[in-house]
């Protein structure tokens, strides 16, 4: 059964429970999905159609590891017999062992061993060192009902919570929920690390970067009166905004007015603290200040990112003192296939355009292109983006379509053609305004170089990806780190940022999913700080954080981070 539909079995199966288990917690069902399909998943999703519902959960045991690879009390089968009632646990978990191996064949082995017997038990795997201090559970078998394997799990987030100093905060947002599976299952999590701790499987994936997975498929699934993300990456929707008391309007008579990351400009580099330039007429809600302030603080949704800052308040005009939210911009389900639709550069019969020859308007169309999967989930796509990329091999001098010369850079050309082949529409040629006019009333147009198309360059693409990117699937993001997120999820993430200058040309890179060694900057907090990327410029390379917060550059006049699943 796949890891989507597993979880999605799970999440309705246990609907009840699990709804009645989150109230008053900062813990979702989503959270507590993951980690259940993390620690016995592998039981459960074979256990499906097999057995009724009412056993599941009793036969979801395992872990029979004993000394000198378990430390923990009991380490062998005498240490469990030296106990009191030690020899009935023994045979509960013995005959446990014995039942669930009939439908879970890699225990096979561990039967024949008459020594052998389960340490773990329920569906979130309470494990049998509690059996001094809690020898009811076991000897009860009150694993069998998952209410009370959810209410320990529950019990025991807390106490992580605790561990990482969290006890007073009422509520996590998602990372911080991952942190705290990784402390439930290590004892403690460093931010600093990002979700790469916790028991390292023998893929070489870490337990917090698997919780991470899961609990993004759990958000991403459809139940029944549940939202759904659309394409094969589980990334989260777009965050919603809070009704506000006071909502402002942008008014700027030219240009667009910066959102800072504090109030005040930097005098050596006005965009080093731009977080945003918001348009004429955008709405931004008021998070605190009075009139007469210089600065509001206020929050917004461009384009699907939420975003908080400061902008100066003589650009702003009140629309309303009513209670409110600012809706917020939803990607299209799917390409449009009518209408201003996605063009390239039609193919000369005969003609392979190739990554050794010099880069023109025409898409690659090689033998053997590497893919992305419509339908795969994270551990696959993740893979299929890294093949992507290192058959692009931007490095490779060898590979002239995206080298240097003459003054000229191609991150567009390298843009367009990842983007192609991880089957997500960024244009390499774009329709003429004319051509627009024409689609939109639903006339033919047939596609010609500088008559009806035109290549377009990277500024030409940060423009294209604000008026036409959610007809194609793309919102923007807020941060650094949901844009890692999503790269990690074996979804496309782009930075891309326009030039002062109109006739220069502007700059994107491309976000790489950490794997291996390959992987962000993070602060103390956990928060990205320099995501990992892969471009073709004045510099190329394949994987590496590059220059930091390189499109806060003054040569730049706008930046955004952009996402696709």
């Amino acid at each position: 059964m796949k890891i989507t539909d597993a979880i999605k079995w799970f999440k309705e199966t246990f609907a009840p429970d699990l709804q009645a288990l989150r109230v008053n917690t900062p813990f979702d069902r989503d959270l507590l999905c993951a980690i259940a399909y993390q620690e016995t998943g592998f039981i459960w999703s074979n256990l499906i159609g097999k057995v009724p519902v009412t056993e599941i959960s009793f036969l979801c045991v395992g872990d029979t590891i004993d000394a000198p690879n378990r430390k923990a009390f009991p380490i062998n089968k005498q240490a469990l017999l030296n106990v009191n009632d030690g020899g009935v646990m023994f045979d509960i978990a013995r005959d446990c062992l014995i039942k669930m191996a009939q439908f879970i064949k890699g225990y096979s082995v561990a039967v024949k061993n008459p020594n052998k017997f389960c340490h773990g038990f329920g569906i979130f795997q309470y494990d049998l060192q509690h059996f001094k201090n809690d020898p009811e559970f076991f000897l009860q078998k009150k694993w069998a009902d998952p209410k009370n394997s959810f209410l320990l799990c529950i019990k025991e987030l807390f106490e992580a919570k605790a561990r990482q100093k969290w006890k007073s905060k009422p509520t996590l947002n998602d990372n911080e929920k991952i942190f705290v599976a990784i402390a439930y299952n290590r004892g403690k999590a460093d931010l600093s690390r990002g979700f790469k701790q916790g028991h390292q499987s023998d893929d070489g994936r870490f337990y917090g970067e698997n919780i991470f997975d899961y609990f993004s498929i759990a958000k991403s699934v459809i139940t029944a009166g549940m939202d759904s993300t659309n394409g094969p990456a589980p990334i989260p929707a777009p965050t919603p905004l809070a009704p506000a008391k006071k909502i402002y309007r942008v008014k700027v008579t030219s240009n667009t007015l910066n959102l800072r990351s504090e109030p005040t400009i930097p005098a050596d580099n006005p965009s080093a603290n731009r977080i945003a330039a918001l348009p004429n007429g955008h709405l931004v809600s008021l998070l605190s200040g009075s009139a007469g302030d210089k600065w509001f603080e206020v929050e917004t949704s461009l384009n699907g990112a939420n975003l908080r800052g400061f902008a100066a308040s003589d650009f702003l005009e009140l629309v309303t003192t009513k209670a409110k939210a600012i809706p917020v911009m939803r990607p299209f389900a799917g390409e449009p296939q009518s209408g201003i639709a996605a063009v390239f550069m039609p193919q000369i019969r005969g003609r392979i355009t190739k990554r050794t020859a010099i880069a023109g308007p025409f898409s690659l169309n090689e033998p053997n292109q590497p893919s992305r999967s419509s339908t795969a989930e994270p551990s696959v796509l993740r893979k299929e983006v890294i093949k992507i990329i290192e058959w692009l091999n931007v490095e490779k001098p060898a590979h002239k379509r995206y080298q240097p010369c003459e003054g000229k850079t191609f991150c567009n050309i390298y843009a367009h053609d990842f983007c192609h082949l991880a089957g997500i529409y960024l244009p390499r040629v774009w329709w003429t305004q004319r051509a627009i006019e024409q689609l939109a009333r639903n006339e033919v147009v047939e596609p010609l170089l500088n008559a009806t198309i035109e290549e377009i360059r990277s500024n030409g693409i940060f423009s294209w990806l604000r008026d036409f990117g959610e007809r194609f699937g793309w919102r923007q993001t807020g941060n650094l780190t949901k844009l890692q997120n999503a790269a990690n999820l074996g979804g496309i993430g782009l930075i891309i940022a326009k030039r002062v200058e109109g006739g220069r040309s502007g700059h994107i890179t491309l976000l790489v999913p950490e794997m291996g060694n390959s992987k962000a900057k993070r602060n103390g907090n956990g928060d990205v700080i320099a995501p990992l990327q892969s471009q073709a410029g004045a510099v190329n390379f394949n994987r590496d954080t590059g220059k930091r917060n390189w499109w806060l550059d003054a040569k730049f006049k706008d930046h955004a981070f952009w996402v696709h699943a």
